[in-house]
């Protein structure tokens, strides 16, 4: 399976909806390129005593509409094409929703499961040094995002915050709740899943109490959208990690999985009554509703065809690749797609950030209540346009997300 170049998979869909804006190709051209990037290499002592060199990145797409956001991965593959891409997915998505940020995105070619608590705050911490020019929370924020987590956050703000010389808690968001993160951030993403699903679901007059749900990831997105969809009354039959996944045509106790996953390392076990498959058996399984919500370019034009769901809600950035978009579209398999679909994160993360300038609190009935306006109302948008010009669902949520930001780019104008 040859997998296509993020970055220019993410150019190629601006090229795709420019012909349904009324906006000047050189706006659409700058659009399509990055503000700033960086690539630094972070000497790292590791505990054996030895010196590592470890690459990283920060991507900073737009900053239009507001300072720049997106999270930061720590994975083996992360190369910088594919930050450039995440970041120019993050400007679309917080346009999508309509919150005042532009899109950034990080990452460090590393293996977590292979490093000790120490090495990994020791690269996260140099690497925060490396970058600390460009971030700050009017310029660039962070979040967690593949293998990173709160803690990480948490060595990020306080770094930046001795070398500011007081404490910084906007710099980031998905911190620890000790140290100015938000209640119900953690779960923002795979809830923002489900508000979304449902919300298609009711378009087409599709119930979600008992519908059938496949969640490829079992992580902060999957394994909460599990939680989420699990508790709404659908029946979650099969979900995964990176080794494979459970499968349970009658529902997995998802609570008893999920335990099982966070005390044994690993979905697979004698513990939960299923039989195991692979991820691409996953893919395939006949259900209502599957959930991508791991690593990006899952759904190729080789297994778009093999598809058996009737919806796809995309947790995962860029699970689908341009060719199976296509075929997904010609079966009629209705996509909720990854700027819409994932972005309750990037929500709650503006709403820690707000909190966190403001030196707010704000309590978890106030945050679900903002999180399913702001969703609900982005889903009825990206719905409105999809019918009125006849187009995808994809379509529909660039038509608006590229939009909003080609036109604050030409009020602002290009200086000088």
């Amino acid at each position: 399976m040859t997998i296509p170049n993020p970055y220019k998979m993410a150019k190629d869909q601006v090229d795709a909806v420019a012909p349904h804006l009324d906006v000047d190709e050189g706006i659409l051209e700058k659009l399509k390129y990055p503000r700033r990037e960086l690539t630094v290499h972070c000497p790292v002592k590791m505990d054996d005593g030895t010196l590592r060199i470890f690459k990283g990145y920060r991507v900073r797409h737009n900053d239009t509409r507001g300072p720049a956001k997106g999270g930061l991965r720590y994975h083996p593959d992360v190369d910088l094409d594919e930050v450039k891409a995440l970041a120019m997915w993050m400007t679309w998505k917080a346009a999508v929703v309509n919150i005042p940020y532009g899109g950034a995105k990080g990452g460090v070619k590393c293996n977590p499961p292979d490093m000790s608590q120490t090495e990994l705050e020791n690269v996260t911490r140099r690497f925060t040094w490396e970058i600390a020019p460009l971030i700050g929370p009017e310029s660039d924020i962070l979040a967690p995002d593949v293998y990173t987590n709160p803690q990480v956050m948490a060595w990020i703000m306080d770094t930046y915050s001795m070398l500011k010389g007081y404490s910084v808690p906007g710099v980031v968001t998905g911190k620890p709740l000790e140290l100015g993160g938000s209640v119900g951030r953690f779960e923002a993403t795979g809830k923002g899943v489900l508000i979304a699903v449902k919300k298609a679901c009711e378009h087409l007059g599709r119930p979600i109490e008992g519908a059938s749900v496949a969640i490829q990831g079992c992580g902060n997105v999957g394994g909460t959208a599990a939680r989420y969809f699990n508790k709404s009354g659908a029946r979650v039959i099969a979900i995964s990690d990176s080794k494979g996944g459970l499968y349970n045509s009658k529902g997995l106790n998802i609570e008893r999985t999920l335990d099982c996953k966070n005390q044994y390392k690993c979905l697979v076990t004698e513990e939960v009554d299923a039989e195991t498959i692979t991820n691409q058996e996953l893919l395939e399984l006949e259900c209502d509703i599957l959930i991508p919500a791991a690593l990006g370019h899952q759904i190729t034009a080789e297994n778009a065809p093999k598809l058996k769901c009737r919806m796809l809600g995309e947790g995962a950035n860029g699970p689908t690749v341009p060719e199976a978009d296509e075929i997904l579209l010609d079966r009629g398999i209705f996509v909720v797609p990854d700027i819409l679909a994932n972005a309750g994160g990037v929500t709650v993360s503006y709403f820690e950030w707000v909190q966190n300038l403001q030196e707010l609190l704000w309590t978890e009935d106030e945050v679900a209540d903002r999180l399913e306006r702001i969703m609900t109302t982005a889903v009825a948008e990206v719905l409105r346009i999809s019918r009125q010009r006849n187009v995808s669902m994809r379509t529909a949520a660039y038509i608006l997300g590229v939009g909003r930001v080609a036109k604050a780019t030409e009020l602002r104008g290009v200086y000088p």
